[in-house]
């Protein structure tokens, strides 16, 4: 993959996080699907960016900032709706 590529997918990534934290930010009530999947494949994005333009410690971010996100869709998963 080039570099630019690369760069591409990395700023989509960049921007479906972004757009996850404005969104939990404007919204009375936020959908956890929505939210966390967006901030999954973000971080899923960034971190193949990163694979190619190498930034450990930006790795390690977005590898916690995918696991919080699928913590997130899990507890999603099992707490009924009426309790969100």
């Amino acid at each position: 993959m080039s570099s630019d590529l690369a760069n591409s997918i990395g700023f989509v990534g960049m921007a479906l996080i972004v757009s996850a934290y404005a969104y939990v930010t404007a919204s009375k009530a936020a959908n956890p699907y929505l939210l966390h999947g967006m901030n999954l494949i973000g971080a899923g994005l960034l971190i193949l960016s990163l694979t190619v333009n190498r930034n450990i410690p930006s790795m390690v971010l977005e590898s916690v900032w995918a696991a919080v996100a699928l913590f997130g869709l899990a507890k999603a998963f099992v707490t009924p709706r009426g309790t969100r």
